[in-house]
């Protein structure tokens, strides 16, 4: 299980950062795994916990049958972020050409 952990904490998830003006400091989330959201003081701490956030998220992902669901869209959007970045590489070979 470590090695499919690290693959999706590898994974270039879209983090969101904004700052609470409200009540200070900063909330990170990421869209794409829903209910993954944190704070922190400072937007150092936010991105930390936001880490800490991710794993946690992953974890329960992979432990819980209740939320397989959630790995199985996972691995979907996994493979969008993937053919998305090799499109653009194949995009960009053919303007350099």
């Amino acid at each position: 299980m470590m090695k499919i952990l690290n693959d999706y904490m590898s994974a270039p998830f879209r983090m969101d950062i904004v700052e609470d003006k409200d009540e200070g400091g900063f909330v990170v989330s990421y869209p794409d795994l829903p209910g993954c959201i944190t704070c922190g003081e400072t937007m150092e701490s936010a991105i930390r916990n936001a880490q800490d956030a991710k794993k946690t998220w992953i974890e329960a992902a992979l432990d819980y049958g209740g939320v397989r669901y959630n790995v199985e869209l996972l691995s979907d959007r996994l493979l969008e972020i993937l053919n998305g970045a090799v499109a653009k590489v194949n995009q960009s070979d053919l303007m350099i050409l």
